[in-house]
């Protein structure tokens, strides 16, 4: 039992346990053979690279970073697109002469084409890469955002019915931007899993997830003080002109992260019976002259990396990545929704991600009436405590993520297990279920309590929100890899769908039944989800032998 972690009986190797550093065999969790490969500090290297030098492990880290951060800027702009209406409620309410609920449709209609798009965009993705899928994000991005600001023109002072088809309009709209918005939320996480290894996952997963939550909750504070002084409009085409403004980066300098590797040298979630037969046929090569490899640096390069500039880089697709079926894997997320680590995740991530979606619809209703009588400047400058809420999540996971599991693999003989990630949900259960329960208790009564509690509470939560997000994200790839990508299009449907059903009913539910009395119900909701972990915790490593064992895709004929 390491470190409360349940041994598995069944299987000499549980896909995801690996051995990190260079200890004695009896200890090592993960089959070895030939010589692998280490960092100049001694950590073998998880996944091996190969002998390629298209393999993104065998990329100078200056480039797998420069990478990173270029889809990690596009995540902010893609990931501005959900809340951008969330400042202009009333306005938009009084421009298009529609209900408050209509407003909110906006937003949920938006993540209902995250959801919907998800699916198809993963399972091309699995066929012919990500590369593509980046580009056509950002294409749809430009031409949706530059649609958006042009169903606004002249709707103040149109009758009704043009009105409502102005409305309807932006409705399109909003939904083709979720379009554009869904190989971002569905895939950068999964990138970052392609390009390092297990020891440098944690404050790079760290950093996406910031990008992809929280510079949504800095976008408010822009868009009030945008739409005081140029008008709502320009909201959108500020993102139009944005996103172009990046494509030339997309299109030059990220490559195609997918690839296929010799699942010898995938030493995280090869099978015990796999690895026996590598093993007596494709012994692990050394490396160039050295049993020692650098971080940033691998001698494999000596042979030359992937050309920056390569014609190769530059196309779109660089042929199939698999030879199955596109339709067998658009299928292929539907039952993981059944697989105990990939619901754990979708819970951990989607319900607070939801919650977070309600207190922008309270938050909107509470500011605008009595006492407080917020116009939509100050209603944004609210979202600043949810940015630096954000912030802090970010360093909480970057400093600790990496660092906890190196610290627990040392206790744990040298021998990695994923469900170490697991420890980012103590600090989520504390900030994000105090952030619920504050937030419910103060923006029940602003008379009492006015702006500044709602907002500290409101910060707390989404701190809670990003410290889960980088935990399921963290966990996913590390303990599922070979279906990490459908992993993500799970946590994508299930936290966007979760969202599109608040959108529809929150409103009313708060109308009608109290903000305190939901809030309270939810925040009990939520500290159950996160004691649920301790079972995943504990049980966790069985539950990976258990579906090594049974693969339920294999079963449904979709592997």
């Amino acid at each position: 039992m390491g470190l409360g972690v349940l041994d598995d009986k069944k299987l000499q190797h549980v896909p995801g346990t690996a051995t990190l550093e260079d200890l004695d065999e009896l200890n090592a969790g993960a089959p070895r053979h030939g010589n692998v490969k280490h960092s100049k500090h001694g950590t073998i290297l998880v996944p091996q690279p190969s002998d390629d030098p298209r393999d993104p492990l065998n990329w100078p880290l200056w480039r797998r970073d420069l990478i990173t951060c270029i889809l990690c800027l596009l995540s902010v702009i893609a990931s501005t697109l959900s809340p951008l209406l969330a400042a202009n409620t009333l306005t938009l309410t009084l421009y298009f002469q529609v209900s408050f609920t209509d407003i909110a449709l906006l937003t949920g209609y938006h993540l209902l084409g995250v959801g919907l798009a998800g699916f198809i965009f993963v399972a091309s993705a699995r066929v012919w890469g990500k590369r593509h899928l980046y580009i056509l994000g950002t294409v749809i991005i430009i031409i949706s955002s530059a649609w958006g600001g042009a169903s606004g023109k002249g709707g103040q002072f149109a009758p009704p019915s043009q009105s409502k088809g102005l409305y309807r309009s932006l409705l399109a709209a909003r939904f083709f931007q979720g379009v554009g918005l869904a190989p971002f939320e569905a895939l950068v996480n999964a990138s970052v899993g392609d390009l390092y290894f297990v020891h440098e996952r944690g404050k790079r997963m760290a950093l996406s997830n910031l990008s992809l939550f929280g510079g949504a909750f800095f976008t408010p504070v822009i868009v009030g003080k945008l739409t005081h002084t140029l008008g709502w409009q320009w909201s959108f085409y500020l993102l139009a002109i944005f996103s172009a403004a990046m494509l030339p980066l997309v299109i030059l300098f990220v490559p195609e992260t997918t690839y296929v590797r010799d699942d010898r040298l995938n030493t995280d979630i090869v099978t015990t019976s796999n690895a026996e037969h590598f093993k007596s046929s494709h012994e692990l090569q050394p490396s160039s002259g050295t049993s020692s490899r650098d971080d940033t640096v691998h001698p494999i390069e000596s042979r030359g990396p992937a050309k920056l500039f390569s014609k190769e880089n530059m196309r779109p697709f660089n042929g199939r990545h698999t030879n199955e079926s596109f339709f067998k894997l658009l299928l292929r997320p539907f039952p993981l929704f059944f697989h105990p680590g990939i619901l754990w995740a979708c819970l951990i991530q989607g319900t607070l991600i939801g919650w977070t979606v309600l207190i922008g619809i309270v938050l909107a209703a509470i500011m605008l009436g009595p006492p407080l009588f917020f116009n939509e400047v100050e209603t944004g400058y609210m979202y600043t405590g949810a940015f630096i809420g954000a912030l802090l999540g970010f360093a909480i996971a970057g400093l600790t993520s990496d660092s906890s599991v190196k610290w627990m693999t040392r206790r744990n003989g040298g021998v990695y297990e994923p469900e170490f990630r697991m420890l980012l949900v103590i600090p989520q259960l504390v900030f994000g279920c105090a952030g619920l329960y504050g937030f419910g208790i103060t923006a029940n009564n602003t008379w009492r309590y006015g702006w500044f509690w709602p907002d500290f509470f409101f910060a707390l939560e989404v701190m809670g929100m990003v410290l889960g997000a980088v935990a399921s994200a963290l966990y996913i790839v590390d303990a599922h890899r070979d279906i990490a990508v459908e992993g993500f299009t799970c946590l994508l449907v299930f936290k966007n769908i979760f969202s599109f059903g608040l959108t529809f009913s929150g409103y009313g539910w708060l109308v009608n039944a109290g903000i305190r009395p939901v809030f309270m119900a939810i925040s009990s909701v939520q500290v159950v989800i996160c004691c649920l972990t301790v079972l995943m915790y504990v049980f966790g490593k069985r539950n990976r032998s258990f579906f090594a064992r049974h693969d339920i895709l294999r079963m449904l004929n979709l592997r």
